[in-house]
C-alpha cells in the first residue's frame, strides 16, 4: 500500500484529426483524462492548480460564513508567539455574512418568468396570419362600424375596442395578446421540469456561489430511468479548459472530481474484478497522501473505502460520410460509409459517384481513476443537446458563469471584502484589549492633611473616616493652617483621580472600525440604505430609495450571471423535451407528466419537437424601475390620462419596456376616449338644446294650434250660431217671403189684372186712335182731293177728366 507512488507525467491532448474509430477507443479517452489531470493536478512544490483553487474557495466560503481562521489574528497580536497575557474572545466578527446575505436574499426576491418564442416557419406563418387579420380589421374598422350601425351585424373578428391604431400599437398588441398554445406548452414543460428538480433551491446555492466565489455552475443530464435532471455543481470540484469568456462558451472540456464509495465503482463498470477494485482503493489512499487531503476525512476507515474519480466531457467532431451515386432518370442513391472512405478522383469519375461528408460536434464522456491509467468509461454521449437552427453544434452539459473573470482569474464580492474584514477583526480584538485594561476612577489621600483635625468627637480623624465622609456626603474636612500657625500645604486631603486614557483609545478604535466598515461598503457598493443599518432620520424617503437603488446597480452583475445560467438551462431543457418527445420510448408518459396540471395543452406538448423556440427571461422590474414606472403612472393618474383599471393592468406587466409602451397606448386611448366623450357631450348638449328648441317650438305650435282651434271652435260656434240665426231668419224670411210672395202674387195678380185691363183699354184706345187717325187721314186725303175746307178734329173727349195718373207709370 505504501509502495504505490502517484506520478503525474506530462501529457498532451490527442490529435483531433484521427479517425472516428480511434476516437471511440479507450486509449483516446485515457489520453484526454491524463491531459486534464496534468493540467489541473500536477504538483508545483506542495500544491497544484486544482487544490489551490479548492482551498481558495474554501477560504472564501469560511469568510462568507464568518468562520475564517483566527491564526493570522493571533500572529498579529502575539509577542514572539506568546499569547499568555491576552485573554480575548477570538470569535470572528460576522461582517461579511451580513453583506452576502443582503445580496443573495435580494436576488431571491426578484421574480422572473421563463418565456418562449416560437421561431420556426410554421409558428411564424401563424403569427403572420394573425397579424394580417388584425391589420385587416384595422383597415376596415370604419366600414365594419357602419355595417354594424346600419344592419346590426358585427363583422369584426376581434373586439373593436381593442383594435390598435398604429403600427407601434399593433406590435404592442401582438406582444400582449398573441400567445400560441405551443409556446404556452413549452413554458409549462420547462417550468414543470424545473419544479420537479427543485431548481429554486439550486438557484439559491448558485447565487450564493456567485456572490462568494465569483463562479456558479449547474449541470443538466438525461438519465434513462430518471428522465431530465438539473443538478447543482460545486465550483470547487470543477475543471474546465482555459477560457477568458465569463460565460465559458469556448470550453472544449469539462470535468468534475468526485469522491465516492468504492462499491459505487461497479455501477460504472460492472466488468471490474476484485483485484481491480483493490488497486483502485490503494491508488486512492495514495492520492489522499500525495495531495495532503486525507485530513478532510475524519474517519480513516471511510477514507480507505473511497476512491477519487474524474468525470469529464470532451468535445470533438464526428464525420458522417456518404457515397452518393447517380442512377437512371436523374435520381441519386446514398450509402453510408465510415470516415476512412476516401476513393481517388479517377475512381469517383469512373463510377459516377461522389463522396459527401458532414461534420458535427459531439461530446464524449469518460470516468478515470485519479493517479492511475484506469479508465472506467469512455463513450459518446447519448441525448446530446443540439439547437434546431444549428444542429451541427452540441451544447455541453455544464452551464457556468463567472461575471468578473479576467485572464482566467475569477473575482468575487467576498474577495473584495476580506482585507477590510481582517482589519475590522483586528480592531475588535484591540478594543477588547483596551476594555480589559481600563481601570475605574479613584482618589488621592494626603495623610498630612488629616492630622490635627478635630471633628468634635474627641477621636482622631483618620483616612477611613475621611473616605467614608467623602463617599457619603461628597464633603472633605481639612485645615489650612497647622496648630503652630504655619500654612498647611495639604489643606485638601482628598483629590479625585480621573483615568481618561482608555476613552480616547476606544474612540480612536471605534472610528477605525467604522472606517473599515465604510470601506467594505465602498468596495462592494452595499451602502447603508441597502442594508438599512444606519438610516439617516433627516433624509427623505426618496433619497433613501435612490441610495438603495444605486447599491442594486453595483451588484447587478451577480443577478445577470444568475439569469444567464437560468436562461441557458431553460434552453437546454426545451431542447431535451423536444428530443424526448420525438425519440424516447416513454414520450407519452413524459407528455402526461408535463400536462398533468393542464390537460388542454397535452396535444400541444406532444408536438413540441416540431417547433423551434427562442428562450428569454422576463424579469419583474426592480425597485428603481418600479419607482420610475409608478412615478409615470401616478403622473398620468393625476392628469387623468389613464383610469385606475389601466394602472392596474400596467402594473401587472413585468416587462418594463412593454409596460411603458402600454402606458403610452393607454394614455392615447384615454385621450381619444376623452375627446369622444367631449364630442358626445357636445352632441348631447346640442341635441338637448335642439330638443328644447323643438319642445319650445312644439309648445308654441301647440299653443297656436290650441288658440287656432279655440278660435276655430269659436268661429265655428259663431258660424253655427250665425247659421242658425240666419236659418231662423231665413225661415222667417222664407215665411215672410212666402207671405210676401203670396201677397205680392195677389197684388201682382191684381196689378196684372189691372194692367191687363189697362192694356186692353190702351189697345182699345189705340185701336180707336188708329181708326180715328185713319179716318182723319182719309178725310185729309179727301179734303186734298176735294179741296175741301179744313176739318176740326177736336172733340169733347179730349178733356183730362175721366182718367187716372197711374196710367203714365212705367211698365
Amino acid at each position: 500500500m505504501k509502495g504505490i507512488q502517484i506520478d503525474i507525467k506530462s501529457a498532451a491532448f490527442p490529435d483531433q484529426f484521427v479517425s472516428d474509430a480511434d476516437k471511440k477507443k479507450e486509449e483516446f479517452g485515457l489520453q484526454i483524462g491524463q491531459a486534464i489531470q496534468y493540467e489541473w493536478f500536477r504538483r508545483d512544490g506542495l500544491s497544484c492548480r486544482f487544490y489551490n483553487q479548492f482551498r481558495e474557495f474554501h477560504r472564501l466560503r469560511l469568510y462568507a460564513r464568518g468562520e475564517q481562521s483566527v491564526g493570522k489574528y493571533k500572529n498579529e497580536l502575539a509577542i514572539d508567539g506568546d499569547l499568555s497575557y491576552l485573554n480575548l474572545d477570538w470569535t470572528p466578527v460576522p461582517i461579511i455574512p451580513k453583506f452576502v446575505d443582503i445580496v443573495v436574499n435580494g436576488m431571491s426576491d426578484r421574480l422572473f418568468d421563463v418565456k418562449c418564442y416560437a421561431q420556426d416557419a410554421l409558428s411564424a406563418e401563424k403569427r403572420n396570419e394573425y397579424q394580417q387579420m388584425v391589420q385587416r380589421n384595422m383597415l376596415a374598422k370604419n366600414i365594419f362600424t357602419q355595417v354594424k350601425k346600419d344592419f346590426n351585424v358585427d363583422a369584426f373578428e376581434i373586439e373593436s375596442q381593442e383594435l390598435p391604431e398604429s403600427d407601434a400599437e399593433l406590435e404592442l398588441y401582438m406582444q400582449l395578446n398573441y400567445k400560441p398554445a405551443i409556446e404556452i406548452a413549452n413554458e409549462v414543460a420547462i417550468n414543470t421540469l424545473m419544479d420537479e428538480n427543485h431548481y429554486s433551491d439550486i438557484r439559491k446555492r448558485v447565487d450564493y456561489d456567485i456572490a462568494t466565489l465569483g463562479l456558479g455552475v449547474c449541470k443538466h443530464t438525461f438519465q434513462d430511468g430518471d428522465g431530465v435532471r438539473v443538478e447543482y455543481v460545486d465550483p470547487a470540484h470543477v475543471v474546465y479548459s482555459y477560457t477568458e469568456d465569463p460565460y465559458f462558451k469556448d470550453c472544449f472540456y469539462w470535468g468534475e472530481l468526485k469522491t465516492i464509495p468504492i462499491s459505487e465503482v461497479l455501477k460504472i463498470n460492472p466488468d471490474l474484478t476484485t483485484e481491480d477494485l483493490e488497486e483502485i482503493s490503494q491508488y486512492s489512499q495514495s492520492w489522499y497522501d500525495y495531495y495532503n487531503v486525507a485530513a478532510m476525512y475524519e474517519n480513516s476507515m471511510f477514507a480507505r473505502d473511497t476512491c477519487t474519480l474524474l468525470y469529464f466531457n470532451y468535445k470533438t467532431t464526428n464525420s458522417f460520410v456518404y457515397k452518393k451515386k447517380k442512377i437512371s432518370e436523374g435520381a441519386f442513391k446514398t450509402v453510408e460509409k465510415d470516415d476512412q472512405f476516401n476513393p481517388p478522383e479517377e475512381m469517383m469519375e469512373e463510377g459516377n459517384f461522389e463522396r459527401v461528408e458532414k461534420r458535427i460536434d459531439v461530446w464524449y464522456e469518460g470516468v478515470m481513476v485519479m493517479g492511475t491509467n484506469i479508465i472506467l468509461k469512455w463513450d459518446m454521449m447519448k441525448n446530446m443537446v443540439r439547437p434546431n437552427s444549428a444542429n451541427q453544434y452540441a451544447l455541453p452539459n455544464y452551464v457556468a458563469c463567472a461575471p468578473r473573470m479576467y485572464k482566467g482569474v475569477v473575482e468575487s464580492l467576498v474577495r473584495r471584502m476580506i482585507p477590510f474584514a481582517d482589519l475590522i477583526q483586528i480592531t475588535h480584538l484591540k478594543l477588547q484589549q483596551v476594555v480589559s485594561r481600563v481601570v475605574p476612577d479613584g482618589v488621592f489621600i494626603d495623610a498630612d492633611g488629616l492630622n490635627e483635625v478635630d471633628l468634635g468627637t474627641g477621636n482622631a480623624y483618620n483616612p477611613e473616616d475621611a473616605l467614608r465622609l467623602y463617599f457619603q456626603t461628597g464633603s472633605v474636612v481639612g485645615r489650612s493652617y497647622t496648630q503652630d500657625g504655619e500654612f498647611n500645604n495639604a489643606k485638601v486631603p482628598i483629590t479625585q483621580l480621573t483615568s481618561n486614557s482608555g476613552a480616547s483609545k476606544m474612540n480612536m478604535l471605534i472610528g477605525n472600525y467604522n472606517h473599515y466598515l465604510n470601506m467594505i461598503r465602498s468596495v462592494t457598493g452595499l451602502n447603508e440604505a441597502r442594508d438599512g443599518s444606519t438610516p439617516d432620520p433627516n433624509a427623505l424617503v426618496g433619497v433613501q430609495k435612490l441610495a438603495a437603488l444605486n447599491s442594486n446597480t453595483a451588484t447587478r452583475h451577480i443577478l445577470q450571471a444568475s439569469l444567464f445560467i437560468t436562461k441557458t438551462l431553460a434552453e437546454a431543457l426545451s431542447l431535451r423535451c423536444a428530443d424526448v418527445l420525438e425519440y424516447a420510448d416513454f414520450r407519452d408518459e413524459f407528455a402526461m407528466q408535463i400536462g398533468k396540471y393542464n390537460l388542454k395543452i397535452l396535444e400541444d406538448v406532444k408536438n413540441l419537437y416540431l417547433h423551434d423556440f427562442g428562450i428569454f427571461i422576463e424579469m419583474s422590474p426592480d425597485e428603481e424601475q418600479k419607482a420610475m414606472l409608478e412615478q409615470n403612472i401616478q403622473m398620468a393618474l393625476s392628469k387623468q390620462d389613464i383610469s385606475l383599471e389601466d394602472a392596474i393592468d400596467i402594473r401587472e406587466v413585468r416587462n418594463l419596456k412593454v409596460a411603458n409602451q402600454l402606458l403610452k397606448v393607454k394614455r392615447k386611448q384615454r385621450q381619444i376616449q376623452v375627446q369622444q366623450q367631449e364630442m358626445q357631450k357636445q352632441q348631447m348638449t346640442a341635441q338637448m338644446q335642439m330638443q328644447s328648441q323643438q319642445m319650445a317650438a312644439a309648445t308654441a305650435m301647440k299653443k297656436i294650434q290650441m288658440e287656432t282651434q279655440s278660435k276655430m271652435q269659436i268661429a265655428q260656434a259663431q258660424a253655427a250660431f250665425d247659421i242658425e240665426t240666419k236659418q231662423s231668419e231665413a225661415q222667417l224670411k222664407q215665411q215672410l217671403m212666402s207671405l210676401e210672395f203670396q201677397f205680392n202674387m195677389q197684388l201682382h195678380g191684381m196689378d196684372q189684372s189691372q194692367m191687363d185691363e189697362r192694356e186692353a183699354m190702351r189697345e182699345e184706345g189705340k185701336k180707336e186712335r188708329i181708326s180715328m187717325a185713319n179716318t182723319q187721314q182719309s178725310k185729309m186725303i179727301e179734303q186734298r182731293k176735294r179741296n175741301l175746307p179744313a176739318f176740326n178734329f177736336e172733340s169733347n173727349e179730349d178733356s183730362l177728366d175721366g182718367f187716372d195718373l197711374s196710367e203714365f207709370e212705367p211698365r
